[in-house]
C-alpha cells in the first residue's frame, strides 16, 4: 500500500505552472516533493551551487588535519608550529573563498 494514496487535479495557467516549475528547477527537487514541502509549511532551498560542496570538502579536510594535530599534540606534548600554522592558515583562505563565494554580489549577465 502507498503511503500516500490520495491524488488530486490541479489545474494552473501557463504563466502558474511556469513558474512554478521554474522554481522547482531551482531546487532540483521532485515537483510532488516540493508542493508536499510548501504544503507542510517549509520554503524549499535552491540547491547549493557546485563550488559549496567543494569548499565543505575543503573545510572537513581542514578540520580533519587540526584534529590530527591537536590529538599529536596532546600525546607528545609538542605542537609542531609550522605544519599547525599551514593548516590555519588554509582554513583563512577557504573561510574568505566561501564569503567571497556567498556574499559578494555577482555581475549582471545581459
Amino acid at each position: 500500500m502507498r503511503k500516500r494514496p490520495i491524488s488530486f487535479l490541479l489545474r494552473l495557467s501557463e504563466r502558474e505552472y511556469a513558474h512554478l516549475m521554474k522554481q522547482v528547477e531551482k531546487t532540483k527537487l521532485p515537483r510532488e516533493t516540493y508542493i508536499r514541502a510548501l504544503i507542510e509549511g517549509y520554503t524549499p532551498k535552491e540547491m547549493p551551487p557546485i563550488d559549496y560542496y567543494v569548499m565543505i570538502r575543503e573545510l572537513h579536510a581542514i578540520g580533519n588535519n587540526l584534529n590530527q594535530l591537536a590529538a599529536k599534540a596532546h600525546a607528545t606534548g609538542h605542537l609542531e608550529r609550522a605544519v599547525f600554522q599551514e593548516e590555519a592558515d588554509r582554513l583563512r583562505r577557504a573561510v574568505q573563498q566561501i564569503k567571497q563565494a556567498v556574499t559578494e554580489p555577482e555581475r549582471r549577465k545581459e
